[in-house]
């Protein structure tokens, strides 16, 4: 008796599973029935906030479905990763990542999500190249003047960032690290405060987002040293990357990608990747990107999941070297 009410129990187990399957591939295959959200975790007018409407709108084309950008800032974007990271498997809320998660990934010691096993990877999105820049002051004219400089002052020229664990916090450490030298990161809210005082002569250097310091690199105020992406930035062709400066290998931006929750349907997943990749090489999206200082990029779910991978290792390793772990 006792053998046949395990058979039957393994057979009604079978019997769910495969009828969730079948529901699975069912659903996915109408995705979507009902409005999408889209999440970011920064708020409205953000960076992250403009990539992310101009895909909902591509994305409500296509499918006819409304797809509704949602603002949940906090926490460095840290709120509504956990947000989508526990919301439903089924491909109706989504989030619009940024490079938060894989600095997060390495900065802190007790994650409450883990942006490689809790998110399925739909597309790479954009990349917003970082520029060093000096004020002139400082006396360099480009990167190798500044490592020269560095190594005669050890902790003696500070640059400006957007906080520690930022993108640009970390892409002064690495610059440190690669070149052995000791540039001190002074912390601000967010680039415009640190633009002022670098304009002012009170830090001698600043790295932010291109479009933040293009119109003073433009009259001159300050000197653009390099660019922080392995490319040129769109909205600055002329400023040379950190590998052309002097930094052969160096390449670290901020960076823009749509994220699902695990468990997605793969069905879903390749069919939003399939109208964003689409979407980004159009020219009213790419170009309007363009114009505030963002690259489109685009891609496949498989690329995407690499890049994370190599964001993270990439950054652990910087946060490692510069004992910023918390």
């Amino acid at each position: 008796m006792m053998k046949f009410v395990s058979w039957f129990l393994a057979v009604v187990s079978l019997a769910i599973a495969l009828a969730g399957v079948t529901a699975n591939t069912a659903c996915a295959e109408d995705y979507p029935t009902r409005p999408v959200r889209i999440i970011v975790g920064f708020g409205a007018g953000a960076a992250a906030d403009t990539p992310a409407r101009l895909l909902a709108q591509k994305f409500g084309d296509a499918l006819g479905q409304q797809f509704v950008v949602e603002n949940k800032p906090g926490a460095g974007s840290t709120l509504a990763a956990m947000y989508v990271a526990h919301a439903g498997s089924d491909g109706y809320t989504l989030l619009m990542a940024t490079s938060a998660q894989t600095n997060y990934a390495a900065i802190t010691i007790d994650p409450v999500y883990n942006v490689q096993k809790d998110f399925a990877p739909i597309v790479r999105v954009a990349s917003v190249p970082n520029i060093l820049v000096a004020h002139p002051s400082c006396g360099v004219n480009n990167l190798r003047e500044l490592i020269a400089l560095a190594k005669q002052k050890p902790n003696q020229i500070f640059y400006g960032s957007s906080g520690v664990g930022t993108t640009t916090h970390i892409a002064g450490e690495l610059i440190n690290i690669m070149a052995g030298i000791r540039l001190v990161d002074v912390p601000y809210p967010g680039s415009a405060q640190a633009l002022t005082d670098v304009l002012a002569g009170r830090i001698q250097l600043l790295i932010a987002p291109a479009s933040a310091v293009i119109q003073q690199i433009n009259n001159g105020k300050l000197k653009a040293l390099a660019t922080t992406t392995a490319r040129p930035a769109g909205i600055a062709p002329n400023v040379p990357t950190m590998a052309e400066a002097g930094l052969p290998g160096y390449d670290l931006d901020l960076w823009f990608g749509l994220l699902a929750p695990a468990g997605t349907p793969r069905s879903i997943v390749d069919k939003l990747a399939r109208i964003a990749d689409a979407a980004l090489k159009q020219d009213d999206i790419s170009d309007q990107l363009r114009r505030i200082g963002i690259d489109p990029v685009g891609g496949s779910p498989e690329d995407f999941a690499g890049y994370i991978d190599a964001e993270v290792k990439k950054a652990t390793e910087v946060v490692n070297a510069a004992n910023l772990r918390k």
